[in-house]
């Protein structure tokens, strides 16, 4: 009984993160990712990639990762003016409405809510230090964020052999 009711909570919050892409005229991945991994399981791509899968179908929120040493200085979650652009993950072309979330750092937008991750900052097999970080929607509670970015932090401590800097919520 106790897996049912976490599964039912885990795809409850997937279904408030769609519900919020869908405000922005986007498709949330999350429901497909749960899909797949109900059906197959996690899917494996390298250390980095799998922790944030983890963390996101465990926790049932919406998590990236990044490559910490090719951010540019400080970073601060803001909301776009229209038609700002981006580089996305794939070299795609990602311009923002008005008002969408992004998370930026110094010099470039590094992730569109909505939209992705960029370019830039993506993981590779040279990256030696990462970042987690989670988006909240209206309807999620921070302790599925600190339990998401947890999972993450504690899969890449033990298996990467590395140390954890800290969980924050803001």
């Amino acid at each position: 009984m106790r897996r049912r009711d976490t599964l039912a909570g885990i795809a409850e919050r997937i279904e408030i993160y769609d519900r919020f892409f869908e405000d922005f005229g986007y498709e949330c991945p999350l429901p497909k990712h749960l899909k797949r991994t109900i059906k197959s399981g996690f899917p494996r791509y390298n250390l980095m990639v799998d922790a944030h899968f983890m963390a996101e179908m465990c926790a049932g929120i919406l998590v990236a990762v990044t490559d910490f040493e090719r951010l540019d200085g400080t970073l601060t979650l803001d909301l776009a003016q229209q038609g700002e652009r981006c580089r996305g993950m794939g070299q795609r072309d990602l311009r923002t409405q008005q008002g969408e979330i992004v998370f930026r750092d110094e010099k470039d937008i590094v992730c569109v809510l909505c939209q992705g991750a960029d370019e830039k900052t993506r993981v590779t097999e040279d990256t030696s230090n990462v970042l987690f970080y989670a988006y909240a929607v209206p309807g999620i509670n921070a302790q599925y964020l600190r339990e998401g970015l947890t999972i993450a932090a504690e899969i890449m401590s033990e298996f990467g052999k590395g140390t954890i800097e800290g969980v924050e919520i803001f």
